[in-house]
């Protein structure tokens, strides 16, 4: 349960040497393990579209890939994260030229 509620909405560690790889890629293999018996009965998408394709990331992301138009809505927080970094070298000007589209969300989130 430690990696879940310490790394859930981190970035896991990738920045070690080849050779520390194994050693490296053990945290990864805790978290993976622990998630997928904390989540094995509950839903751990964050997405709150309706969508037939909620919870089911294999699916999801697979089209979101292929179609290649935005990405899945579980990932924009990360990507975000990083574009505003990116958008401070314009002092965030960009912001004014942007209009979020109209969501269509579950029920629960009405």
């Amino acid at each position: 349960m430690f990696y879940i509620s310490i790394l859930l909405p981190q970035i896991l560690p990738t920045d070690f040497p080849s050779c520390q790889r194994a050693e490296g890629l053990k945290p990864q293999e805790e978290f993976a393990s622990e998630f997928r018996e904390e989540y094995k009965d509950k839903d751990h998408c964050p997405c709150k579209k309706a969508c037939r394709y909620h919870g089911n990331c294999k699916e999801c992301v697979a089209i979101h890939r292929a179609h290649q138009e935005h990405v899945p809505n579980c990932m924009r927080p990360m990507l975000n994260r990083k574009i505003k970094i990116l958008s401070e070298l314009t002092e965030h000007t960009l912001a004014n030229e942007i209009e979020p589209p109209k969501e269509h969300l579950r029920k629960e989130f009405l």
